[in-house]
């Protein structure tokens, strides 16, 4: 199974250094990419004729957000994968990062918000933010500071995070009610 991840993740990073533009781009991408899910997800607060809905989603975002990032500082304390640059598999683009590799935490972010957004039925605004999560995920291994496995694993978290949300953290709910009344 490794070999497979190991050829994948050099296969995408690979297509590195071809163009200095989409290096560029993807550095950039993978730098701000979460950043700017973040920024799209705060203003959607505002958004709509159904805003109570709306802030429903947007609170079960930000809770998957943070749920998926919390499970994958619980992971961290039993899987200690190095970077694919430090196994010879990429050249990184950046500078190098001090943690483990798996699981991606931008990933899971990402997916986390997007996932948040679709199983809470809003597609439109579930497929953006599932977009931009492929290309956040697909950065991290072009730019060489992720095996592919790890974008899937942070993605997996991501999802489990949202599907807690939802299952915890029902819309009408007195606490909903009071956090989605604020503004």
């Amino acid at each position: 199974m490794y070999e497979i991840d190991a050829a994948l993740t050099h296969a995408i990073n690979g297509l590195a250094g071809q163009s200095s533009t989409l290096d560029l781009l993807m550095i950039w991408f993978s730098n701000v990419g979460v950043y700017l899910m973040v920024l799209a997800v705060v203003t959607q607060w505002w958004r709509g004729p159904d805003r109570a809905h709306i802030r429903h989603i947007v609170v079960a975002a930000g809770f998957s957000f943070l749920l998926g990032l919390g499970l994958n500082q619980l992971i961290l304390f039993v899987v200690h994968r190095v970077r694919p640059y430090d196994g010879g598999v990429t050249n990184l683009l950046i500078e190098r990062s001090a943690d483990f590799s798996f699981p991606s935490d931008h990933a899971t972010a990402a997916f986390a918000i997007a996932a948040a957004f679709l199983l809470h039925a809003s597609r439109r605004a579930g497929f953006a933010f599932l977009v931009a999560a492929c290309l956040i995920a697909f950065s991290r291994i072009y730019i060489g500071t992720h095996y592919a496995s790890d974008v899937l694993g942070g993605a997996l978290t991501g999802v489990v995070a949202a599907l807690m949300v939802r299952a915890t953290y029902k819309e009408g709910t007195k606490p909903d009610r009071l956090i989605t009344s604020i503004l």
